[in-house]
């Protein structure tokens, strides 16, 4: 393995027994291809390197028990490094660390932790305290757990919050919808129930035109009909013929004098009276008159 790549020279003459020995190599990467390869090394040193950050895929190397990081120049460390759930000894001394991932409180196994000469966040630092001897570095693994457990279950929280905030969002998005479509379909109902109305009003003027035409077309067709009946002889009126009938009524009447008159003059003893023999005498000369009127109209039928 050469300087700075970590190739070149095989891991395995590093290997002493569990412990793999790979500090003050000037190493700027870590090989976690070749390391995942050995998965009897559970205690790593990579102390007194060149290393700014670790690769997240260092994350896979499940296997560590004890890992020295010190005396390097990490910022940071990966977001799952929760993985390694299998650390007990962690070493982080005179690196550049402020905070740790929340995934940290994962390390359910981890008992020992030194985190001294990093510009921790001040919250952090006092939580973690000093490292100077084997119990305070003890104790500062169950605080800072402790702490990063906090944090995870008010990050956990938040995040449920939040969700359940997106959701009485969506839910309320869903309402408005929902309110906004209940809205669109009324005023689609209220638009139909307008055309159908309209359209009611329109066929009912139709008919209604339909039918003053129909009306119209038949006083012109009465009016075209009258000059014919016209033509028929005109009606008396009805005073008219009271009057007609009254002067009937009238010469009947006097027929019917004259005939009782005729009748006394002829079969009553009043026949020798001068005024019944004046109309004895008209009567036989009218009858003689009627007589030879229908004598010459017999004659002339013969004739022709």
């Amino acid at each position: 393995m050469s300087r700075g790549s970590g190739k070149g020279l095989s891991l395995k003459d590093k290997l002493d027994g569990n412990e793999l020995d790979l500090s003050l190599c000037d190493l700027n990467e870590v090989p976690v291809r070749e390391l995942a390869a050995l998965p009897k090394a559970t205690i790593l040193d990579l102390s007194c390197n060149n290393l700014i950050s670790l690769p997240s895929d260092f994350c896979s190397l499940m296997h560590l028990v004890k890992l020295d990081l010190s005396k390097n120049r990490l910022q940071q460390l990966p977001l799952d490094f929760g993985r390694l759930i299998n650390l007990q000894h962690l070493d982080l001394l005179n690196n550049r660390l402020v905070t740790l991932p929340v995934s940290f409180a994962q390390l359910k196994n981890l008992k020992w932790l030194d985190l001294k000469d990093n510009p921790l966040d001040p919250v952090l630092a006092k939580v973690a305290g000093d490292c100077l001897d084997e119990k305070q570095c003890k104790q500062a693994a169950v605080k800072v757990l402790q702490h990063m457990k906090a944090i995870q279950s008010e990050q956990d929280r938040q995040r449920q919050q939040k969700l359940q905030a997106e959701r009485e969002m969506e839910k309320k998005r869903e309402a408005e919808q929902r309110a906004k479509e209940a809205q669109e379909r009324e005023l689609r109902k209220r638009e139909k129930a307008e055309e159908k109305e309209r359209r009611r009003r329109e066929y009912d003027a139709q008919k209604a035109a339909k039918q003053e035409m129909e009306k119209k077309t038949k006083k012109e067709t009465v009016h075209t009909r009258k000059p014919a009946s016209s033509s028929r002889p005109p009606q008396r009126p009805r005073h008219k013929l009271s009057w007609s009938r009254s002067v009937l009524r009238v010469l009947l009447f006097v027929l019917f004098c004259i005939l009782c008159a005729l009748a006394a003059c002829k079969l009553t003893e009043l026949q020798h009276q001068p005024l019944c023999v004046s109309v004895n005498t008209l009567y036989e000369d009218v009858v003689a008159a009627l007589q030879n009127h229908k004598t010459l109209q017999n004659m002339l039928q013969h004739n022709s």
